[in-house]
Parts: C-alpha cells; sequence; structure tokens
C-alpha cells in the first residue's frame, strides 16, 4: 500500500525531528523530506512530491502564509496543515493562513510539556487529521446530486433560530456565509466551529468585521438578540436554556462529544429543546459526524437542516451525514447557503 508521503517544514530542528518521528511511526505514513523555511520548502515540494505538508507559522525568510499563498499558484491540491500556536498571534496567522490557502491546522504543543507529551499531543490531533486527507477506498463517500432547492418546508412553523456546525474548512467557509449576511436576520444564530480557546474570540471578532450580523463569542448567561451570531468559545460546549420570556446561553465543561468541544451535537440538542420545530439547523464542511445526531433530534422535532454539498466543502464528512441520511431539506454549494438560510427565514415570516 502507498504511503502518505509528508513534507515536515519548521524553522526549529527538535521540531522537525518530533513531527517526523510522529508521522514515520504511523505505519500508513512517511516523512518524504523536512525545510526549515518556506522558500526551501518550495524547493523540495518539486524534489519530492509531498501528498501532504506541516508547515510552521513564523520561520525565517519565508514564513508559513507566504509559503502557502506561493504554493497555491503552482499545486492549488496539496493538503497543508498548519502548527499554530495558541495566543492572539497565532490565532490572527492561522485564520490568514487559512484565507490564503492552508488546509487545516493543529495546535502547536507548547514547549513547557516535554518532547513525550509532544510526540504524543501530535500524533492523537495531528495524524488522524492527515488521514482524514486519504480516505481508503472503502470510506470514499458517494457523490450526490444537490437536492432541490424549493422552500416548500415539512412543517409550518416560523423559524425563530438557526444553528451552524462546521470544523475543517469553516472559518472560510463561516466568512463567506457572514459576507453574504448584508442585513440582520431577524432571530438568532448560534454556531460551533471546532476551535480552541483564543481562536473563536479572533474568528468571532472577524466575523463581526464582514458581516451585517453582530457576531459575538458566546458568554455564559448571554440573552439571545434577533441579529446576532453567537460563536460557541473554545473549550466549552455552549447550550440554549430557556428561562422565562428569555432564551440564554449556557457553557460547561462536560466532556468533550465526538472528541469535541465545544461539539454541535450539544448545541443543537438544546435549541431543538428551546425551540422545537422552529429551528433550521446548517451543518458545513468538516470532518467526523459531529452535528449528525443533534440534527437528528431537531429534525425529530418539526425542524429543517441545510448541508454544504460535496464539491465546496474541504472535507465532505458532518455534512454528508445529513446528505447520506435524508436529514438535509437542501445540499448545496456554499455560495449558496447564506442565500438559502435567508430566504427560508424570511418565507417562514409570513406564517403566524
Amino acid at each position: 500500500m502507498k504511503k502518505i508521503r509528508v513534507l515536515v517544514v519548521d524553522d526549529t530542528a527538535v521540531m522537525r525531528k518530533i513531527v517526523s518521528e510522529v508521522v514515520d511511526r504511523d505505519p500508513e505514513m512517511e516523512t518524504a523530506g523536512v525545510a526549515a523555511n518556506g522558500r526551501i520548502a518550495l524547493q523540495r515540494v518539486n524534489q519530492v512530491s509531498p501528498d501532504l505538508i506541516t508547515l510552521d507559522m513564523e520561520m525565517p525568510e519565508m514564513n508559513g502564509i507566504e509559503m502557502v499563498r506561493e504554493l497555491r499558484k503552482t499545486h492549488p491540491r496539496i493538503p497543508v496543515i498548519m502548527l499554530s500556536s495558541l495566543t492572539v498571534k497565532g490565532a490572527e496567522a492561522t485564520l490568514d493562513a487559512l484565507q490564503a490557502g492552508a488546509s487545516d491546522y493543529v495546535a502547536k504543543p507548547a514547549r513547557s510539556i516535554g518532547i513525550p507529551a509532544t510526540l504524543q499531543q501530535l500524533q492523537t490531533e495531528l495524524l488522524p487529521k492527515i488521514r482524514h486527507f486519504f480516505p481508503k477506498k472503502k470510506e470514499v463517500l458517494p457523490v450526490l446530486a444537490p437536492r432541490s432547492t424549493s422552500l416548500a418546508p415539512k412543517r409550518r412553523q416560523r423559524i425563530e433560530v438557526v444553528a451552524i456546525a462546521t470544523s475543517t474548512g469553516g472559518p472560510n467557509a463561516l466568512a463567506r456565509v457572514f459576507e453574504q449576511l448584508k442585513e440582520p436576520l431577524p432571530v438568532p444564530v448560534v454556531i460551533v466551529q471546532h476551535m480552541p480557546p483564543i481562536f473563536t474570540r479572533t474568528l468571532a471578532e472577524r466575523l463581526d468585521a464582514c458581516s451585517g450580523m453582530k457576531v459575538v463569542e458566546g458568554e455564559e448567561g448571554q440573552a439571545l438578540q434577533a441579529g446576532h451570531a453567537y460563536l460557541a468559545p473554545g473549550g466549552y460546549h455552549m447550550e440554549t436554556k430557556r428561562e422565562g420570556v428569555r432564551v440564554v446561553l449556557r457553557l460547561n465543561e462536560n466532556p468533550p462529544e465526538n472528541s469535541c468541544r465545544p461539539a454541535a451535537d450539544v448545541l443543537f440538542r438544546s435549541v431543538a429543546a428551546c425551540y422545537g420545530g422552529s429551528t433550521l439547523a446548517v451543518v458545513m464542511t468538516g470532518m467526523g459526524r459531529d452535528g449528525f445526531l443533534g440534527t437528528q433530534v431537531i429534525c425529530d422535532r418539526g425542524g429543517v437542516a441545510v448541508a454544504q454539498d460535496q464539491a465546496s466543502s474541504v472535507v465532505w464528512g458532518m455534512p454528508s451525514f445529513l446528505a447520506k441520511e435524508g436529514l438535509a431539506e437542501s445540499v448545496l454549494p456554499l455560495d449558496q447557503i447564506a442565500g438559502e438560510i435567508s430566504k427560508r427565514v424570511s418565507a417562514s415570516m409570513q406564517l403566524r
């Protein structure tokens, strides 16, 4: 079986050795080469023809963002996974790299945890992301034709909330959706994007800057308002809870679900409990199946679901389950999702 060939790019020799060791320990992968900066890495790409690149952010001569921009001019499809520091600066740089064409990222282990813990963390977090870009044949999902975008709902209830779930490829997908929402929706929006602490606040600020919606990182006890979007903070599950006439956010550090915290299933179940069939669920690009069981609960209560299509997804994992199981009324390209949300919400406002 052909191994996944990985080019490891980092300016520190220790980190190059650690990442290479993690890759080479996996029987399905091998280190194709290493490079100490982006300029050398671009030469290595042509020399060793890697299947995937792991890329440090801060390097001399040519940093990670600059390298991604150059790489995409000649190699638009090679997956690039950034190693990002858990700082505000790291979050900003990661989102810039994703916007430039990086495929995904993992948190770079803190130097203080030592080499054994660093190896374990990368083995747990990096290797599954590498594998997901190279599904085995039996795991390849069928390409489904987009479903009709008809607004005829399966139930006649007003939409009172929009719940969005996304993961790999999500920051760019969310940016595309929210920049197309030029006017505030007459309902609140709640979002789970699989991201660590700090990153979610930075993402919320960026979405707020590009949208007609007011986008914030969710806070404990915050009351939901129409025209506002609330992004679950990294490291916390976010739920909705009805308190009298208000619906407020509740945060907790309960165990991860689907290896995620925040998890979309947690949010979606709570939204179904608060809003029932008055919920529009939207599941976009991402690996795994988080959001699927929560969407089932929403649909069982009479709500409606929309999924992103395979062609426009970075990873067609999460939305594929909705499409395959018939939960999604519409399976749409990314550029049509904002319009679909607006049309469905607007049409439902005519209902009593």
